[in-house]
């Protein structure tokens, strides 16, 4: 039962949709990802290859299906790896199936990523994306594709074909900008030849703590003050959200709209808190806001649950926290974008970390 006083429920209601960043089959059959849909207001999952080699490795809930599958795609474990997730989806994709009608296909999907060893192949990634879509056979499902050069244009030609798509390993706003670019395009092209987009979704998944990891580390090096710490992918995020608005704004987009198109909305990505010294919430905290998603891992969500504040922030402190002022430079280029420290602030112009954690995956 949904309770006002849950702050799962309440960020619902500031327009935030909440998804789980996790499944294994246990999730599934115990009836737990129900309970969190009636419960917490749960909108979505978000799965990645690591998810489900975890799930397999560390359960006994597969081994009857492992057992079965390794004897028909004759000891294939890519075969074998991807009927045991094509099977989980698609469980998912049904106990979230009345979500996504409720709320009229904005919410209610599962994500299923392409193969990582295709991020730089732009015809295998269309390739897999179309053949896995027709496997899972599901409305509410979404493939996910990362936002890599290669992926970019595959991305355009999946939301021709009508598929949905969660865009993944998003870092900078420039490549953020692409990438709706090529939603925005694909929109067109299929409106242009007579075929519905009224059915389309996608969400381009920005992510979040991994940003910190890094500029943190680079920021100690520097000897910055504390206080500066934490402070990046927030201000990132916080500044791709304007960005966000201004391109779902105007004469292009209200075309699309009046054909019955929704955004592709930004979802925070790697929301757990990795350094032990900030607070375990505050990439959810520091970023609600409407027509967001935020995918979090069991942990987080019960961090949340317990002890999270809900009010809208995204759009908070935007003048401090994303500056045009960059002051006194201090630091220097970092991976095509610009971290500027001076005068006791952090500023983030441009900010293009993207290289270094798109090689890390």
């Amino acid at each position: 039962m949904k309770l006002a006083n849950n702050p799962l429920v309440q960020l619902s209601q500031l327009g935030q949709s909440v998804w789980l960043d996790f499944i294994e089959r246990r999730l599934l059959e115990s009836g737990d990802l129900q309970k969190l849909v009636d419960d917490d207001d749960l909108r979505g999952l978000t799965s990645n290859p690591a998810i489900f080699e975890k799930a397999i490795a560390e359960s006994q809930d597969y081994s009857s299906a492992l057992a079965e599958l390794a004897l028909k795609h004759e000891g294939d474990a890519r075969a074998v790896y991807e009927a045991l997730a094509v099977r989980d989806i698609q469980d998912a994709c049904d106990v979230l199936g009345p979500v996504y009608r409720a709320t009229k296909k904005h919410d209610g999907y599962a994500s299923l990523e392409v193969s990582p060893r295709l991020a730089h192949d732009t015809a295998g990634t269309i390739a897999e994306a179309r053949r896995l879509w027709a496997a899972v056979n599901r409305p509410n499902l979404m493939v996910k594709v990362p936002g890599t050069p290669e992926g970019i244009p595959a991305i355009r030609q999946l939301i021709e074909d009508g598929i949905n798509i969660n865009v993944t390993l998003l870092f900078a706003e420039a490549v953020y900008a692409e990438v709706a670019e090529a939603f925005l395009s694909g929109l067109e092209a299929r409106a242009g030849a007579g075929r519905p987009i009224d059915h389309i979704a996608s969400v381009a998944s920005f992510f979040i703590s991994r940003i910190d990891s890094m500029i943190d580390a680079q920021l100690e090096k520097k000897k910055a003050p504390e206080a500066l710490r934490g402070k990046a992918a927030i201000a990132n995020a916080k500044r791709t959200y304007v960005r966000y608005g201004k391109i779902y704004s105007g004469p292009r987009w209200e075309a699309l709209q009046a054909k019955g198109a929704q955004t592709q909305r930004l979802l925070w990505a790697s929301t757990s808190t990795k350094n032990p010294s900030y607070r375990d919430v505050i990439y959810i905290e520091a970023l609600i806001g409407p027509d967001t998603v935020n995918t979090i891992p069991p942990a987080t969500l019960a961090a949340f649950r317990d002890h999270g504040v809900a009010k809208r922030t995204i759009d908070v402190d935007l003048a401090r926290e994303v500056s045009p002022n960059l002051g006194r430079v201090v630091s220097t280029r970092a991976a095509g974008g610009v971290l500027h420290v001076g005068s006791g602030r952090l500023v983030v112009s441009e900010l293009c970390v993207g290289d270094q954690p798109l090689r890390r995956g």
